[in-house]
């Protein structure tokens, strides 16, 4: 009875360790299955260039509830970026060096047009399904919204490269809805929505979370265990991993990118929304990179143009006689994460001085199991995907970031959708004897 279980976890990031510690605690019998030799998903931190990074996924804030229960009921705390000292941007034909305030006020008119609506369409931010005017708007892109608005040529540029930013990604086809519901989420405010993206981090990185959960968990993690086929019948679920080994269970939450589903067998197939989702994909598909410049400067920010490799700066640390940076671009291909040169030549168009030492980065988008970044959605993914990802597809539950109702594409979404995963599973079901 070894490999019989009530609930088989697909899946060791914060999604699916949220719904396993639920159901663990619960009562169920868990098993959880992860692909990767760690824990975390598109978490990831690690030590590079002599430090503990972040590779993925890092800020958390106060207004994401979710994350925010879980620092507190595991007591950790927060480690704030640096309040940026310098900033310097490109503001369509010439590059600044200026005030972090001043390039704050530049993106201030410009986002407040962009986001004037996000609380009329999303009045209940986490029921983004319920909002009157979605169906009106779903299939209005971001850039095309853009191109309306009445704005100069500097701040048409700043406020494509800073959404750019936020998509980690392409704008053409991202959805004007998920810019205004992350805003709505931070009641209409897109500075505080901003200060949620970059500006506190967990003590301890994320990593001092996924181990508390971890330990909290009243189940056995099977690291190395890539699932390759989930088949239902009247029985239950048999799920097998790559090495031929099955586990079966009554029920199953798979906690995997939206991208990689296309590498499992489903029988019965999943639901054709789900599918042509998971062909869509993500506009999530750029790149995070750290590397370290000489001297111990000062903290600044830095915004370039939306088409540059790197198209956004922020200083984070000093150590030995060096800053370490990041730098955020909209295509994983454009730039090579070890090509310090390329990355120098960039930087250079807004910090002429900077010299640029060594990087490091992981490819998300290269990586099989992930194949994104931090998840965006393309037009008419909240009418037409949404409802289909977040239904149970037998006995099948997907979680993740992709599919929260919340703060979609951040630790707060896939922990809100890891719990909800659980809390159905829980309600519909009783334990099976062991």
């Amino acid at each position: 009875m070894d490999n019989f279980f009530d609930v088989i976890v697909i899946g060791a990031g914060f999604a699916g360790l949220t719904a396993a510690r639920e159901l663990s605690h619960a009562g169920r019998r868990v098993a959880v299955l992860e692909a990767r030799d760690r824990i975390g998903g598109r978490t990831w931190l690690d030590e590079r260039l002599g430090l503990d990074l972040e590779l993925g996924g890092t800020w958390v804030h106060w207004t994401q509830p979710y994350v925010w229960t879980e620092l507190h009921r595991y007591g950790i705390g927060l480690a704030p970026s640096p309040e940026p000292r310098n900033a310097y941007w490109w503001d369509g034909s010439r590059a600044v060096d200026g005030d972090p305030d001043a390039l704050l006020t530049l993106l201030d008119r410009p986002n407040d047009l962009l986001a004037a609506r996000s609380r009329e369409v999303f009045p209940q931010p986490f029921a983004p399904l319920s909002s009157p005017l979605l169906g009106e708007l779903d299939d209005v892109g971001l850039l095309d919204q853009i191109g309306r608005l009445p704005l100069s040529a500097q701040e048409r540029s700043l406020l494509e490269s800073f959404w750019t930013l936020n998509v980690n990604g392409r704008i053409d086809d991202a959805a004007l809805t998920q810019a205004l519901r992350w805003v709505a989420l931070t009641n209409g405010d897109w500075k505080v929505m901003f200060e949620a993206c970059a500006t506190y981090k967990i003590a301890g990185g994320t990593r001092a979370l996924l181990d508390a959960m971890r330990d909290d968990i009243r189940a056995d993690i099977h690291l190395r265990s890539d699932v390759r086929s989930i088949q239902q019948s009247e029985d239950g679920v048999a799920v097998t991993i790559a090495d031929g080994t099955v586990f079966h269970a009554g029920d199953v939450v798979l906690a995997v990118p939206l991208q990689t589903l296309p590498r499992i067998s489903f029988a019965p197939a999943l639901a054709d929304a789900v599918t042509e989702a998971a062909q869509r994909g993500q506009l999530g598909l750029g790149t995070k990179i750290w590397f370290t410049i000489e001297g111990e400067r000062p903290p600044f920010v830095a915004l370039g143009a939306a088409d540059w490799p790197l198209n956004f700066f922020q200083s984070e640390y000093v150590a030995d006689g060096k800053t370490f940076v990041i730098g955020f671009g909209r295509d994983a291909h454009a730039i090579d994460p070890d090509d310090t040169a390329a990355i120098q030549d960039v930087l250079g168009r807004l910090v002429p001085d900077a010299v640029v030492v060594d990087s490091v980065g992981h490819s998300w988008v290269d990586d099989e199991y992930a194949q994104e970044t931090w998840p965006m959605h393309r037009t008419g993914y909240l009418t037409r995907a949404l409802p289909a990802l977040q239904a149970p597809h037998g006995r099948v539950r997907l979680a993740g970031a992709d599919i929260a109702d919340g703060w979609g594409g951040f630790i707060d979404g896939a922990i809100e959708s890891g719990m909800k995963a659980a809390s159905a599973i829980v309600t519909a079901t009783t334990p099976v004897a062991v």
